[in-house]
């Protein structure tokens, strides 16, 4: 199965594709503000120096998020419009999930975040078992303090070995993340970025969805739940007595 797979969900610009769990080739491009304009011409070399054409295409894959509101937009559509135009598989990857099998550690929790400013990540833990990823902590948008107690706790009842971190803003967190007294490491530059071949291999497995079907995950938290956060410092929740002051 040909799988031609997009992340425009940072600024790293990558597309692939793969040959069932076959890496053929991959494209990588740091573009800060013009993914829309880079896009389809990077897919085209893939497709020409291939000598196939999108309607060779079995299935199309996407980071669906979270990421940059505008860059996801853009990759979404674009695998949108090719598989219903050609009526074609389409899959959605999580972007933390796609960070997350940069490492094939095994007795370790991987925890992948993109930094959302102010001390909150975009984040979710995955360890590998039989050679799939699994989500152990829900993606999520976090204060880096509730993180990294969810992180400490699941790695002590589970007693894994290490904690790695992949992708952005973790080595500014390095003194609270040192103050959990867990062995952890941090991800090399390469595996720090999102890899379109990467989701190529993680959509052979993923369920297909109807193209209309197919929409980004932002995973902002809401303003109650920032506000609820500053107050109590506590996560928010179901049972939680937020009260919007006026």
């Amino acid at each position: 199965m040909k799988i031609l797979s997009v992340s425009t969900a940072t600024n790293n610009l990558s597309v692939a594709l793969n040959q069932d769990d076959t890496i053929v080739v991959e494209k990588n491009e740091i573009d800060e503000r013009n993914h829309s304009e880079h896009l389809d011409p990077l897919i085209k070399d893939i497709l020409e120096s291939n000598r196939l054409e999108l309607k060779d295409i079995d299935r199309f894959a996407v980071a669906l998020g979270p990421g940059s509101y505008t860059g996801l937009r853009i990759g979404v559509t674009t695998v949108k419009m090719f598989a219903s135009i050609l009526q074609k598989e389409v899959v959605g990857v999580s972007t933390l999930k796609a960070l997350a099998a940069s490492c094939n550690a095994t007795q370790t929790l991987i925890v992948a975040g993109l930094d959302a400013r102010n001390d909150n990540f975009f984040a979710g833990a995955y360890v590998n078992v039989n050679k799939q990823l699994t989500n152990v902590i829900a993606d999520g948008h976090y204060h880096i303090d509730i993180l990294l107690t969810k992180i400490k706790n699941y790695f002590i009842n589970h007693k894994l070995k290490q904690v790695i971190f992949v992708g952005t803003g973790f080595e500014k967190q390095a003194e609270l993340i040192k103050n959990i007294d867990v062995p952890c490491s941090y991800g090399l530059m390469q595996q720090n970025q999102i890899h379109a071949g990467l989701i190529g291999r993680l959509a052979n497995s993923e369920k297909t969805v109807e193209p209309d079907k197919l929409l980004p995950n932002y995973l902002r938290r809401t303003q109650a739940e920032v506000d609820w956060h500053k107050k109590t410092g506590q996560d928010f929740g179901p049972d939680s007595k937020y009260v919007e002051e006026v």
